[in-house]
């Protein structure tokens, strides 16, 4: 028998046998196993990497199922699709092309459901892949959404998914108030620790959301693991992650979004890849290495983006060779590397200015980093080691919020 082509009649043996053939059960798999949404209309808010155990897209497995109506699907930064590399590109709405029914953009003309969006649904199913870092917008999608729901009535069920860089480091400051923005609406770290159903059972009861909320968890993660240990493929959460090494080194060098110095976006290496056309390649690597960073490497580079900072021209820098996960710091390595560049090319080095993430006042560098006293510690020239000091006592205050909400110990 091939369950994947009857899963609306043979939601139990589908189960049994991913459960025999995955490590870990993702909370679409437990959701859609089930019978606890039948009768339902639903909406489903999604992307390209919200697939199965075995592949299969949330959006067919549900219209697949003659005990639900599939009303509305909604869509993230990049699109339903997913096929809008650069960032700060919005998308419109759209209509399925095989099932007909309206798909909204969360990243356009609102970033949050309006009610006539979510008129006619009785559950709006969220099945995201987050990647760990607070900046990334879906979480705030989820928020958003869980906001419209409680606003109009509509009950919310958030499939849970692994957080691919694991669930016990905590890196960087947590957000300020006042530095509240797309990329970051609520007091967490750069690198949070916690999967996008225990954040938005973070956000819906310690931040007032207040949603009628169900979080489907998973079977099988645990916190020390990271996506490979998983046993499920990756799928790329939105364009500029194509792997797994970039999610790692995601919650610091997306702080290069705030720079004037290439975070590697139209490469193949986004995040990995640092650069500038004026960099001393050699150089800044020598400095680097010297530092002897935990559980990583750099080699000097040349690369050209194909969009975005110094497209179609020649940079030099860094790749960022991550030799062990258990010990590498993303955000401290990030902030050594920036104050390396800033110190070798101050006359070249620039702070990037708004508009950024819908923020048109606030430098991007303060709402990405979360703390507006982080641009005097660079230029002040303190170590990375002093900076990310600093932020210790706010990181103890989150970690004994968070306790409260996980869902694996």
């Amino acid at each position: 028998m091939n369950p994947f082509g009857h899963w609306e009649d043979e939601k139990t043996d589908y189960f049994s046998l991913m459960t025999t053939q995955k490590l870990v059960m993702l909370g679409s798999d437990q959701l859609l196993s089930s019978d606890r949404l039948n009768g339902r209309r639903v909406g489903v808010v999604c992307n390209a990497a919200s697939v199965d155990s075995g592949l299969h897209h949330i959006v067919d497995r549900v219209a697949a199922d003659p005990d639900l109506t599939l009303t509305a699907l909604f869509g993230p930064q990049h699109g339903f699709h997913s096929v809008e590399q650069d960032n700060m590109i919005e998308t419109a709405h759209t209509k399925h092309p095989i099932y007909g029914i309206p798909v909204y953009s969360l990243y356009g003309e609102t970033r949050e459901p309006t009610a006539q969006m979510l008129q006619g649904l009785d559950v709006l199913i969220i099945d995201l892949q987050d990647v760990g870092t607070r900046v990334y917008t879906y979480a705030y999608t989820l928020a958003n959404c869980l906001r419209a729901a409680s606003r109009h009535g509509v009950a919310v069920v958030v499939c849970d998914r692994p957080n691919p860089i694991g669930g016990l480091v905590i890196e960087g400051p947590t957000l300020e108030t006042g530095l509240q923005s797309f990329v970051g609406q609520f007091p967490i770290p750069l690198r949070h620790a916690m999967t996008i159903g225990e954040l938005a059972r973070l956000f819906n009861t310690h931040y007032g959301i207040g949603a009628k909320l169900d979080v489907i968890p998973m079977s099988g993660w645990t916190r020390d693991s990271y996506y490979e240990d998983t046993g499920l493929t990756w799928v790329m959460p939105s364009p500029n992650l194509p792997t797994i090494d970039s999610a790692v080194v995601y919650p610091g060098c997306v702080l290069f979004e705030g720079t004037n110095v290439s975070e590697g976006r139209g490469t193949t290496r986004p995040f990995e890849l640092i650069g500038a056309p004026w960099i001393h390649a050699k150089k800044l690597v020598d400095t680097l290495n010297a530092l002897q960073l935990l559980g990583v490497a750099f080699r000097p580079i040349q690369f050209q983006p194909t969009f975005q900072k110094h497209a179609g021209q020649v940079c030099s820098g860094c790749q960022i060779h991550v030799t062990d996960r258990n010990i590498f710091q993303s955000v401290e390595v990030s902030v050594a590397l920036l104050q390396a560049l800033r110190q070798q090319n101050s006359d070249l080095f620039e702070w990037r200015k708004p508009p950024y993430e819908y923020e048109h006042v606030k430098p991007p560098i303060d709402i990405l980093v979360g703390t507006s006293g982080f641009r005097e510690q660079v230029e002040g020239n303190l170590s990375a080691h002093t900076i990310v000091e600093s932020w210790a006592s706010s990181l103890e205050e989150f970690k004994h919020v968070r306790r409260q909400f996980l869902l694996y110990e």
